[in-house]
Formats: C-alpha cells, sequence, structure tokens
C-alpha cells in the first residue's frame, strides 16, 4: 500500500507540539467534521504527519507518524466519529509558516490554503516533502 502523507491543525493554546512531545504519543479525537473524519479513517499506520500551529502562530512547526489507525472516537456521545493515534518524530529545524506556504509555487494547490477550516488533511508527496525542506528538515 502506498504511502500517505498528512497535515493535522491544532491551536498551541489547547495543544501544542511540546505538549505532544511531552506526553509521547496522543489520540487525535474530538473531529467533528466530515471530512476531515474521512481524513483520519484513511491513516495507515506509519504515515507520516505534518503538526500545524493554528490561531495566532500559523506554522507547522513538527513530523509526527500514525501510531494507530482510526477507531470509534471514545469522546462523542452521539455520532459516526473516528479517532486515530499519533506520536511524535522531531520539531522542524526552523517552522514554516503560512506565508512561506503561500508564496511557494510548489505548495499552491496545498489543502491548507484552498480550504483553511479543515484540521486534518491529506498532501502530496512533493507538499510534504517541500514543507520538510523550508523547514531545513529531513524525515
Amino acid at each position: 500500500m502506498a504511502k500517505k502523507f498528512w497535515l493535522v491543525k491544532q491551536e498551541p493554546e489547547s495543544y501544542s507540539w511540546d505538549a505532544f512531545v511531552k506526553e509521547g504519543s496522543t489520540a487525535w479525537t474530538g473531529i467533528r467534521n466530515y471530512q476531515a473524519r474521512n481524513n483520519l479513517r484513511a491513516m495507515t499506520k506509519g504515515d507520516p504527519v505534518l503538526f500545524y500551529h493554528s490561531g495566532e502562530s500559523k506554522e507547522v512547526v513538527g513530523i509526527a507518524r500514525v501510531s494507530k489507525e482510526a477507531y470509534p472516537d471514545p469522546t462523542a456521545t452521539e455520532g459516526d466519529w473516528s479517532g486515530a493515534d499519533l506520536v511524535p518524530v522531531k520539531a522542524l529545524k526552523k517552522p514554516v509558516t503560512l506565508g512561506v506556504i503561500k508564496a511557494d509555487h510548489e505548495l499552491k494547490e496545498i489543502p491548507l490554503i484552498r480550504n483553511t477550516r479543515l484540521s486534518v488533511m491529506p498532501l502530496t508527496a512533493v507538499q510534504f516533502n517541500r514543507i520538510l525542506e523550508l523547514g531545513e528538515s529531513k524525515f
């Protein structure tokens, strides 16, 4: 099965990269958007994930990996929602801001720009690797 690439968004005031690293893993739950839910369900164990701070900072700050594929979201009291588990891999050497992403020709079609409210989104290998390059990091 081909590797898929992802980006997840989180406000650092609610759950920061540093908190994620300190905990060592997290259950990515509480998603209540059908498109984001479907993206969570499409994640495969081992898929690489970029961690994006939304809110004021608006920047990709780290790389994570899917450690457990989709399962019923235990925080959901009704509806058909899913969660997935993620583990941190490493911080980017240099955070990649939304401004840098918007200015980069190779990233003009990235869902982060086209669908700004989506909290879990797929990336192409080219988009994922370009953000790593801009962040002076390797996976």
